[in-house]
């Protein structure tokens, strides 16, 4: 069987189905290709969407039993708390998501063909279903967009049952007593706050003195402060030899130079690999990386102009909103369109307990960038709502140089996914931190950090101010 197409979109994640559905309005013929029999990627099946739903509800669950409301001694305990309840209907989540997402593809014209694919050369891919029958298609352009996978690392034995990567971590049956996360990066600590707020015993091991290095220090700060408050711990500075299984069914972890580890199941959170085996990139002679990443320009496009990739195919950031950006900007330029600025300014968001997002430069990196650099800070103790809710120990840093244009925003607490995209628009449009004092936000709300740290920094833009002016002064006196 063959087809031809103006697009073939391989990767039904969040870039491949931007891009699809941008390349369909713009009245090309789309081919999108899935090797797995759902769509949405590992985002959609393994990742976002399954993470975020076991949040909501230890989140939910934490408030109910904080509240007073339940019998303490009626308390449920580990040993019968069933992860699958705590996640919700997850199936009926999945099922809905993956009908809307086909319906979409369905309403833009868009075929779906489910396989694997290999390039057989420059304008043509093989497509090998699970019964192994081929499908040719020739296309006039192609989308990489096949996502990541977990690392395996040599000397971690992941077997999906004891000893668990990001994929197989919500497949537990029931939750641990305890349970050894590797690495201090966001998949990392997002999974080890939230079972540590489930009452798990989490321990978090790093090569690095901190996780999320590339975080402002004062929102890690919060972090590890929220995370100890769950009795969790972060030991860092430490270096993996091996991890086993012992006779009697614990996983046992071994730092050099350290004692032993033991723990009821092991989370190996060491990053992400690009899933490009197979797909014989090299072969028709599109570069990859060392880290195994496809090497694009500013708009997509590999080595071959016609061919793009986009999302973890591509490697940093790796967030699935950048990849959908990436996926709409690589259809657009294959349509000759104009795709906009770029993505200069992604928002991260850290969907652990607490919640912390940021974006902009950090107060380190504006020094380093030579900025003379104003700090105000608003904790949410000092907004009505911080008080309402209960939520005191959050905060908003703003990131400013001594003329007053914003550099960066950082936040850590309730809603700080959602509150940094204010800052995000502001810096976006180069504003001056008066934006935010000139504004009149809703009370009581979380936003009105927003003013209170812009406050602060003005305070010290007068001061420095009237430095100035009094120094003259007596110069010329």
């Amino acid at each position: 069987m063959s087809k031809h197409c103006d697009l073939l979109v391989i990767g039904s994640g969040p870039a491949g189905q931007k891009a699809a559905i941008q390349a369909a309005k713009g009245g090309m013929q789309v081919i999108v290709c899935e090797q797995l029999r759902e769509i949405g990627g590992a985002c959609v099946q393994y990742g976002t969407i399954p993470s975020k739903s076991l949040r909501e509800r230890a989140m939910a669950r934490a408030a109910v039993f904080a509240s007073g409301f339940v019998d303490q001694q009626r308390k449920p305990t580990l040993a019968n708390t069933n992860v699958a309840e705590l996640i919700g209907e997850m199936d009926d989540i999945l099922r809905a998501h993956d009908c809307y997402m086909t319906e979409q593809l369905q309403r833009n014209g868009i075929e779906l063909l489910h396989g694997r694919a290999r390039f057989s050369d420059t304008h043509t891919a093989m497509v090998q279903n699970n019964k192994g029958q081929d499908t040719e298609v020739a296309f006039k352009h192609a989308l990489i967009a096949t996502g990541s996978t977990p690392r395996q690392p040599d000397n971690v034995p992941i077997d999906h049952e004891h000893i668990l990567d990001s994929d197989s971590i919500l497949n537990m049956a029931y939750l641990p007593e305890s349970l050894v996360v590797l690495g201090g990066g966001v998949i990392a600590c997002e999974y080890a706050s939230i079972f540590a707020l489930l009452g798990v015993k989490v321990t978090i091991l790093d090569r690095y003195a901190r996780p999320l290095g590339f975080l402002d220090e004062e929102l890690t700060d919060h972090f590890l402060e929220g995370f100890a408050s769950f009795n969790g711990e972060f030991i860092g500075e430490r270096e993996l030899l091996s991890v086993e299984l012992n006779d009697l069914g614990r996983v046992v972890t071994h730092l050099h130079g350290e004692k032993a580890i033991e723990s009821d199941k092991l989370l190996c959170a060491l990053g992400r690999v690009s899933t490009l085996a197979g797909l014989g990139c090299e072969a028709i002679g599109i570069d990859v990386t060392e880290r195994d990443h496809v090497a694009v320009n500013e708009h997509g496009q590999t080595s071959l102009p016609h061919i793009y990739a986009a999302g973890d195919a591509v490697g940093p950031p790796a967030l699935a909103s950048a990849s959908m950006e990436q996926g709409r900007r690589a259809a657009r330029h294959m349509l000759g369109l104009d795709s906009g600025a770029g993505v200069g300014l992604v928002p991260t968001g850290i969907y652990a307990v607490p919640e912390l997002s940021c974006v902009g430069l950090t107060q380190t990196q504006a020094e380093a960038a030579g900025h003379d650099v104003l700090v105000g800070t608003a904790r949410f103790s000092e907004v009505a709502r911080g008080h309402i809710a209960d939520a005191r120990e959050g905060l908003l840093k703003m990131v400013a140089d001594r003329s007053g244009r914003l550099l960066g925003i950082h936040i850590v607490g309730p809603q700080a996914t959602e509150l940094v995209h204010i800052g995000q628009m502001a810096l976006l449009h180069e504003a001056n931190i008066t934006l935010f004092i000139d504004n009149v936000f809703n009370f009581p709300t979380y936003a009105e950090a927003y003013r209170v740290a812009a406050l602060t920094i003005s305070g010290q833009v007068i001061k420095a101010a009237e430095k100035t002016s009094g120094d003259d002064s007596q110069a010329v006196a």
